[in-house]
């Protein structure tokens, strides 16, 4: 059993780890298996949805459903770019959501308003600034991603391990590490360098319960080191699969395309081809660039045991590795 820290004490839970809201994927099914593991599982409004289902709707659905199959915390992840994102989040209040993760917008636009109702805020940040402008905001933890996460980054996205210390020296907020984790090696490395728990979005797509599609999921397991691609030079640059979709995009965007006829070609709910009906040549299927580090398809509570029993012997293995210095 994982020591309690500042994280795992702060949201209830026993192990530091929380699986990420992935937009169309974060479903009741995948979040209540990780939250019985002792992690934090989390849902979407998207998760699972008709390609023209309601968010709202689906967001009630996906709450009231993770309460009839755990007892444990769970997160909702809303997204703050969204049109709707105020209707969800005042949804999601009424719905007694104990713990919000928010992401994509500015931390001061509703954090007041969560807290006020009881909720425990988590948001998202891409750089040292952001991190100081979230904890300014309020929010109780903030969750430091790198580019090597799979979905959407902002302009000033770093890869995690640039960005880790520097936010660990540059806030004193408890810090979830996210971005190209997928194993207890990653886990063990993100600690090391200043987080107190971390986030892993596609390997638990690779998991049983999560509502992907099959083929989206075997995808993931055939991408390799080099298979996914950074799509977007705006703010909406989106790592995803190096698929036919994205080579169309970039070529569109290398030939001179203007933003509206990129975002037209992309479409909002694209997203939704690839990953929930599996059409991958005509969506934008989110991927990090851990893919290459995933072989198998297991159920979640399985790969949460897996992955903390893996890390003791990491640690283990470091301190066999732990050069003594000579005193003199």
């Amino acid at each position: 059993m994982a020591k309690k820290n500042a994280i795992s004490s702060l949201l209830g839970i026993e192990l530091p780890l929380i699986q990420a809201g992935m937009l169309w994927l974060a479903n009741a099914e995948l979040a209540a298996a990780v939250s019985n593991a002792g992690a934090l599982g989390t849902v979407s409004p998207y998760a699972g949805m008709a390609k023209d289902g309601d968010p709202v709707a689906n967001l009630e659905h996906q709450i009231k459903r993770v309460r009839q199959l755990t007892g444990k915390p769970f997160a909702v992840n809303i997204p703050l770019d969204l049109s709707l994102s105020g209707i969800l989040l005042d949804r999601a209040a009424c719905l007694g959501a104990r713990i919000v993760i928010t992401a994509a917008g500015n931390p001061m636009t509703y954090t007041a308003l969560l807290k006020g109702q009881g909720a425990i805020v988590l948001h998202v940040i891409a750089s040292v600034d952001q991190a100081r402008k979230a904890q300014s905001a309020g929010v109780d933890a903030i969750i430091a991603q790198g580019i090597e996460a799979g979905g959407l980054h902002g302009r000033k996205a770093l890869p995690l391990f640039s960005l880790l210390p520097q936010v660990a020296d540059a806030v004193t907020l408890p810090i979830v590490a996210a971005g190209g984790i997928a194993d207890a090696r990653g886990m063990v490395a993100a600690i090391a360098l200043g987080a107190d728990a971390v986030q892993l979005g596609t390997r638990f797509i690779a998991v049983s319960e999560c509502v992907a599609h099959p083929s989206y999921k075997r995808a993931i397991l055939d991408a390799g080191d080099q298979g996914t691609v950074l799509m977007g030079a705006d703010s909406r640059r989106t790592r995803i699969l190096k698929t036919a979709f994205a080579e169309h995009f970039l070529a569109l965007e290398n030939s001179g395309a203007t933003p509206e006829q990129l975002q037209a070609f992309r479409g909002f709910r694209s997203a939704w081809n690839a990953q929930l009906d599996g059409h991958l040549e005509s969506g934008e299927a989110h991927c990090g660039a851990s893919a290459g580090l995933i072989q198998d398809i297991v159920p979640a509570g399985e790969l949460v045991m897996r992955l903390f029993k893996d890390s003791f012997g990491i640690i283990d293995l470091l301190c066999s590795k732990t050069i003594t210095p000579r005193r003199t």
